[in-house]
């Protein structure tokens, strides 16, 4: 379980000073109303930390707080604020293309992914502590990789039910525990000296990090989002084999190997089979069963790009700035 972090603000102050009482009603707190949700600290862990305790908990935190009604409330005002930021970044759900183009408009969506090139740059030049720093922020991601994903399964049927069970069956490591790429990825982490525990960085991590983080817990955890969530899975899987052999060729570069790339090394393999699964069978499967998803589909898409493109640009901006990307000191 991840430790309960520092505060960053009144509802950060009053999630971390009461989840370490046993459960009661939480006070009313007025409705954040930050100029900029999406980047705000004190939003971004507040969610976090509510969305937590659906999935491992946090040290020391009762589990009878996972359904405390006023929790859940102030998480319903948390998410609003959220999503209205969404809507105002993307824009609402909007008119979809027909199933059979869903592949094609995920592709083109897919092109805004890796844009400012997050990927080219650690290939081609990031030192060993921005790969550092780099590797810190997609912990958050990467050590819950394909839970968010799965509270899908129970809202799905049929043929895209069964794309979506063969792309996490993968991702679970296929049975076999050391393969499960969550532990691939905590495997990285320990073979370049860093804490490969979950959550041993959450007090580092800025709030465009816990944005892309908390965009999948909202939409995996809201059934009226399962075709958000879904297109969110659709586009990481078809836009991620290039990026993973970028990621692994720039720690090569640093001298880095072995079990430091074989995250990055399974993905380019894995991915590159996920690719027609998640666009043709699931994402494309899903718009053919369920028209009025579509629109959903495209949108969830569409929302990954943007967190994407805000989480890749805070990073370089950053670095070119020549500082840290991380919160707190640079990370070595």
């Amino acid at each position: 379980m991840p430790l309960v972090p520092e505060p960053r603000g009144p509802v950060t102050r009053l999630l971390v000073e009461r989840l370490r009482r046993p459960r009661h009603a939480l006070p009313g707190l007025p409705a954040p109303s930050p100029e900029d949700p999406l980047g705000d600290e004190d939003l971004q862990l507040g969610l976090y930390l509510c969305y937590e305790l659906h999935y491992r908990g946090l040290d020391g935190v009762e589990d009878a707080w996972e359904w405390e009604p006023s929790l859940i409330a102030l998480r319903g005002t948390l998410e609003a604020s959220f999503e209205r930021a969404l809507f105002d970044a993307i824009g609402p759900p909007a008119t979809a293309p027909v199933a059979d183009e869903m592949d094609l408009a995920l592709r083109a969506v897919g092109d805004e992914v890796d844009e400012p090139s997050l990927s080219c740059y650690i290939e081609r030049e990031a030192p060993l502590g921005h790969v550092i720093e780099f590797l810190i922020h997609r912990s958050a991601y990467q050590l819950k990789e394909a839970d968010p994903h799965s509270w899908a399964l129970p809202r799905l049927y049929g043929a895209p039910k069964a794309a979506l069970v063969e792309v996490q069956a993968d991702e679970y490591g296929g049975g076999r525990a050391e393969r499960i790429h969550a532990q691939l990825f905590a495997d990285t982490l320990a073979a370049v000296g860093l804490d490969p525990a979950y959550g041993a960085y959450l007090d580092r991590l800025p709030a465009e990090t816990l944005a892309t983080v908390n965009l999948m817990s909202f939409l995996g955890l809201h059934r009226r989002w399962r075709g958000a969530i879904v297109g969110h899975l659709a586009l990481f899987e078809m836009t991620s084999t290039i990026p993973n052999r970028r990621y692994a060729a720039g720690l090569r570069r640093l001298g880095q190997d072995g079990a430091a790339t074989a995250f990055f090394d399974e993905h380019v393999e894995a991915d590159a089979v996920h690719e027609n699964i998640a666009a043709v069978d699931l994402a494309g499967g899903l718009a053919r069963q369920q028209p009025g998803l579509a629109a959903d589909l495209l949108w969830g898409a569409r929302a990954l790009a943007a967190l994407e493109r805000r989480w890749s640009g805070r990073l370089l901006d950053h670095w070119a700035a020549g500082e840290s990307s991380l919160r707190g000191p640079a990370a070595r």
